[in-house]
């Protein structure tokens, strides 16, 4: 993405002479975050920063105590002879066992067939071209609201093809570009649809939890957060639609085509071939679910749970390799129905494309899995949830007050480390614990999480998509800079925070079930 920041600046103006407040506040961080290093060098200093003070730890004889139990854990130092015993035979294991790892590739694997077939961008275009003008800017927001299910692929195709659709409409198009962009953002952790990301989430939460002993009794799989990601997308896209039909619109004023603005515009309707691909991608898909619920509903069935329970059951413990096989069919199916996969080597090629992207992922959570094995291995994540949670009870700061101050330090942090994965990497082996021992579930940790790591990666000159969005823009405003799109941008993040927020409220207030089977509590 390098290239992108080497957009050919705009002619010189005084207010460019002269950097606005929002410019300096963007330059400030900018050169922080420049001042980071990579996400893998960071949680490789992590880790032997992690090794030297667990060492001193330990022959500082210092033990913790897990509130509500007898149970008292000695910190045990990494630069010792049973460290070096423990890293020599679990270096491997540690990474191949990273609930991360296999359930983000498989997940990528079948999108990656989806996409290659056309299939998800085939979807955007049906579920937008026909749109009635006033509903536009709702629609927008809600596809993209469900962005997470195909990866960053959203911030590269939905924001140009809603300009397109805004234009065709008579609206103005950049309103199109910069609220799909901003909506694809701010809602990112969003959604009624499962994805990579959930997967991703999930296994960190799973490892961050197995601190504790009272993780052994809960069902943390795929789907804890989905009542909570799905009326979070419902009610954001909304918001979403307005924020850009009566905010962001109106300060655009008329749109008047540049005269170098090319005039032949892309044509959106989807040939007879590619709807009788959705077609009969639909039917398959239906199918398919039919099939799988009645291995889930009738009584005895197979995927049931102990004693004919339908929460917990097989079918939510496996639910990544039975999204694997919708996301799987549907690709195919349509990739052969249109033609664009060309037998078995086409697929493959999908296949491996998809996971090659995944490279920089893979080093990345190599370096994440040996920091949390370490954590808890040495108890210093124990150590530090313990105080963590004495912290926040001594200062009053509990209950749903602890998890707005969490989003906001996620939010904060956000703007610097603009990897999901990353960063909750980084805090949430302390905090998952930490929120545990206040009687908070894991499940509701990685909801308050999901707020703070989306609010404001739309924002911050880290976002490597942000150039990208500039230079969509500049077809349209020739003269656009990076603060004047951060300052569009900017009027999404808070309303996007404050009503997600709002949202985790309303469950925590009235302890609704934030996904099957995950409570707010820990029951």
């Amino acid at each position: 993405m390098s290239s992108l920041t080497d957009l050919p600046a705009p002619s010189e103006s005084p207010d460019r002479r002269r950097p606005s407040g929002v410019d300096r506040v963007l330059a400030l961080i900018e050169r922080a975050g420049n001042a980071l290093p990579n996400p893998i060098l960071l949680f490789t200093a992590l880790f032997l920063l992690l090794a030297v003070v667990s060492t001193a730890l330990a022959l500082g004889d210092v033990h913790v105590t897990v509130p509500g139990t007898t149970d008292t854990k000695p910190v045990t130092g990494l630069f010792t002879g049973e460290g070096v015993r423990w890293l020599t035979e679990n270096l491997v294991t540690n990474f191949a066992t990273f609930p991360p790892v296999a359930a983000v590739l498989l997940m990528i694997m079948a999108v990656g067939v989806a996409e290659k077939a056309g299939l998800l961008e085939t979807v955007m275009r049906a579920t937008l071209a026909r749109a009635p003008r006033a509903l536009l800017p709702y629609l927008v927001a809600l596809v993209a609201c469900q962005a997470h299910m195909i990866s960053d692929v959203a911030a590269i195709v939905l924001p140009p093809l809603a300009a397109v659709v805004f234009r065709s409409a008579g609206r103005h198009p950049v309103a199109g570009l910069i609220g799909g962009f901003a909506c694809v953002g701010a809602g990112y952790a969003a959604g009624f649809t499962i994805g990579s990301l959930d997967a991703l989430y999930i296994g960190i939460t799973q490892q961050a939890a197995a601190v504790l002993p009272a993780a052994k009794g809960l069902d943390l799989n795929l789907l804890v957060n989905y009542f909570f990601t799905a009326s979070s997308s419902l009610v954001l896209g909304l918001l979403g639609g307005f924020l850009i039909s009566r905010v962001l619109e109106p300060r655009l004023g008329t749109y008047e085509p540049s005269a170098d603005e090319p005039e032949e515009e892309q044509d959106l309707s989807l040939t007879p071939v590619q709807r009788r691909g959705l077609l009969y991608t639909a039917l398959v898909v239906l199918a398919y679910a039919a099939a799988v619920l009645s291995l889930w509903l009738p009584e005895g069935a197979p995927l049931r749970g102990d004693g004919g329970a339908l929460v917990p059951s097989p079918l939510l413990t496996g639910i990544v390799p039975v999204l694997f096989g919708a996301f799987l069919l549907a690709g195919l199916t349509y990739g052969f129905a249109v033609k664009t996969l060309s037998g078995s080597e086409g697929v493959v090629t999908a296949m491996t494309g998809s996971v090659q992207n995944m490279a920089g992922y893979l080093v990345l959570m190599f370096v994440a899995s040996q920091v949390i094995a370490l954590f808890n291995w040495s108890n210093v994540g124990i150590l530090l949830a313990v105080k963590a949670a004495a912290g926040l009870d001594a200062i009053g700061l509990t209950g749903f007050w602890a998890l707005v101050a969490f989003v906001l330090l996620a939010a904060c942090l956000n703007l610097f480390i603009v990897s999901g994965s990353a960063l909750w990497s980084l805090v949430g082996p302390v905090f998952v614990p930490a929120f545990m021992l206040l009687g908070m579930s894991p499940a509701l940790s990685q909801a308050a999480f999901r707020i703070g790591d989306s609010a404001t990666g739309i924002i911050t000159p880290m976002n490597p998509y942000v150039f990208l969005l500039l230079a969509m823009l500049r077809r349209y405003e020739p003269d656009a800079r990076l603060g004047t799109l951060i300052s569009r941008l900017a009027i999404f993040t808070v309303p996007f925070l404050v009503v997600w927020l709002a949202i985790l409220g309303v469950f925590y207030g009235f302890d609704l079930p934030l996904g099957p089977g995950a409570h707010i509590g820990l029951k």
